[in-house]
């Protein structure tokens, strides 16, 4: 097998890994939501403790639990992932720019303007073949 076969291989397993990376991203998206909500896994920043639901912590935190789970299984994904890029550009410039200054990895934004990103993607490119979203455009 030579380098021309493998290269389009690879290539043509594109959409399957656009899947994939839609389901880890939104694995680990979740736990952002769940962190703040539930207090699982560690416990929210500042404490260990929950966020109040009605504050916008907990809205964003809603957000990222139950938009997180729509991407999971890549459903409604194009505008769920706008919605959850939007509110990632808020979180990066309200919490990280605001008080850490312009780089990510100075004030601690890394995370917040990659899921901005990758969802931003996920708007344009939509769930890929391993989503709802596929299975539903198939009926």
């Amino acid at each position: 097998m030579g380098a021309p076969n493998v290269a389009s291989k690879w290539t043509s397993l594109a959409p399957e890994l656009l899947s994939v990376l839609r389901i880890v991203s939104a694995l680990m998206f979740i736990t952002a939501g769940t962190t703040k909500l539930f207090a699982f896994p560690p416990g929210a920043p500042g404490g260990g403790a929950t966020v109040p639901l009605m504050s916008q912590m907990g809205i964003g935190a809603l957000l990222e639990v139950v938009g997180g789970a729509l991407i999971l299984v890549g459903l409604f994904t194009r505008p769920v992932a706008f919605v959850l890029s939007g509110e990632m550009a808020v979180a990066y410039f309200q919490f990280h720019f605001a008080t850490g200054g312009f780089w990510p990895t100075v004030n601690q934004g890394v995370g917040a303007a990659l899921y901005c990103f990758i969802f931003l993607y996920l708007s344009a490119a939509g769930g890929g073949p391993w989503s709802l979203d596929a299975v539903r455009n198939k009926t």
